[in-house]
């Protein structure tokens, strides 16, 4: 949860600025109105957390402005502030929607435990949330690392996760930098708070500032309510920004200020937030070549790169290929819980251990939950494996000496079935509905024999 937005609202100018003065010290992010007006054209925004509000003051009522602030959707938590301590005004400001009330004279202890429940609350609120995801996982057991150069991995990673550190993650396009950012802060102190991913290649520029920093309501065509922000949801708690090289400059001057600063101002806002939040970032780009081209500030690439992790591609760490394969068999995201379990064939192992993996992890995976699709009976089979990859693996099950001879005939007949099928398509001149006709096959058959997506 972010420090709290606290909206004093007062006509008395010198008990506003007391109180304003005392929530300053113990650290809010305060600001003032001087009556109903200015406060409805401040909550209007949508960015204050919680109102301290007078009951009457000269230009209307805090019961007034309470109504109309629930009636317009406004998530503000209002504290009321009364002169007198009758029942009736209690009451009327509870059955309003008021949190509570505070009697003049106000009491710093007093208003300063206000606040810690505020706080508590909404901290319990969004660990309830966080519990709720948490039960929908899957209870898997996590994967265990064998290759040389992944145990070096997971040693970096037990080193800086506790910490506080900015990481960056360094690999190839589907090596699992993903995986591993998410590992990082389920090993950090935050990991209670909410991790936030964030494909920075797929937010528009011009809506970059408001995704990463929110707006306020009105603060620009189309804002017709306040928007949190990236780096508020993930307060406490670990965003990772995937792409990071995909970054505009502007943005990559704001971001930097932001990481230093450990503030964000939202759009239209006046007033900067702050904001606990660890940053962790991944590319598979050269950011070193995009700073000496001039691409991506050097300063941020320091900032950034403080503690550095380079993910191996899946090719060099074939020493964890076969666990793997049996761990997303067992443990696949795209497959109910309740599937049965399912068994592969040797000849079709073979096939996956000796192909290079040029799309790494995101290639096995989809290759694996593909076959479990397909798999008759829960076996998986050479023909249940895309026909680019059988044929990239030239001659790997006839050299297996294990593999029994109805699986070598099996894997002969796919080839064959694959040579026909291309026959077909060329003797149609590429057209491959008339292939499927002329096979007596649907459509989708043919696609699915060739492991190609249906048009």
């Amino acid at each position: 949860m972010a420090t709290l937005n606290v909206l004093v609202i007062d006509d008395e100018a010198a008990l506003r600025q007391i109180v304003a003065a005392t929530l300053d010290r113990a650290g809010y992010c305060v600001d003032q109105a001087s009556g109903v007006v200015e406060a409805t054209a401040k909550l209007a925004r949508g960015n204050v957390d919680v109102a301290l509000c007078d009951i009457k003051m000269q230009d209307g009522t805090g019961l007034e402005l309470l109504r109309q602030s629930k009636a317009a959707g406004l998530g503000t938590v209002f504290v009321m502030v009364t002169a007198s301590a009758s029942m009736e005004t209690a009451v009327d400001a509870l059955r309003g929607g008021a949190y509570d009330y505070i009697v003049k004279p106000v009491r710093n202890e007093e208003l300063l435990n206000r606040l810690t429940q505020i706080e508590a609350m909404r901290g319990l609120s969004e660990e309830n949330k966080l519990l709720r995801a948490a039960a929908k996982k899957s209870g898997a057991a996590p994967y265990r690392f064998k290759s040389p150069c992944m145990l070096e991995v997971e040693r970096l990673v037990n080193k800086v996760a506790p910490t506080n550190s900015t990481v960056l993650i360094t690999g190839e396009s589907g090596s699992g930098k993903g995986m591993l950012a998410r590992t990082i802060h389920e090993k950090s102190l935050r990991h209670t708070g909410p991790f936030v991913p964030v494909n920075c290649g797929a937010i528009p520029e011009q809506l970059m500032e408001s995704e990463f920093f929110g707006h306020t309501r009105g603060s620009f065509t189309g804002a017709d309510k306040a928007r949190k922000g990236l780096f508020c949801e993930a307060d406490h708690g670990t965003l990772f920004l995937d792409e990071i090289g995909e970054l505009p400059m502007p943005m990559q001057t704001k971001l930097l200020h932001a990481i230093e600063e450990k503030q964000i101002r939202a759009v239209g806002s006046e007033q900067a937030r702050h904001v606990d939040t660890r940053i962790v970032v991944a590319t598979n780009r050269d950011l070193p070549a995009m700073v000496e081209r001039g691409a991506f500030r050097e300063d941020l690439y320091f900032r950034l790169s403080m503690f550095q992790i380079a993910l191996p591609p899946l090719r060099d760490r074939r020493a964890d290929v076969r666990d793997f394969i049996y761990f997303l068999l067992h443990n696949g995201m795209e497959l109910g819980a309740e599937d049965e379990a399912v068994e592969l064939d040797r000849a079709a192992e073979a096939i996956l251990l000796a192909y290079s993996w040029p799309g790494n992890v995101r290639e096995l995976d989809n290759v694996i939950n593909r076959a479990r699709i397909l798999a008759e009976n829960n076996h998986i089979t050479v023909a249940d494996l895309p026909a680019a990859l059988v044929d990239a693996c030239p001659g790997v099950t006839e050299e297996s000496g294990d593999i029994g001879g109805d699986t070598t005939l099996r894997l002969q007949l796919r080839k064959y079935e694959i040579r026909l099928l291309h026959e077909a398509i060329t003797a149609a001149e590429g057209d491959r509905r008339t292939a499927a006709q002329r096979l007596g096959i649907s459509l989708s058959s043919l696609y699915r024999k060739l492991g190609e997506p249906s048009s």
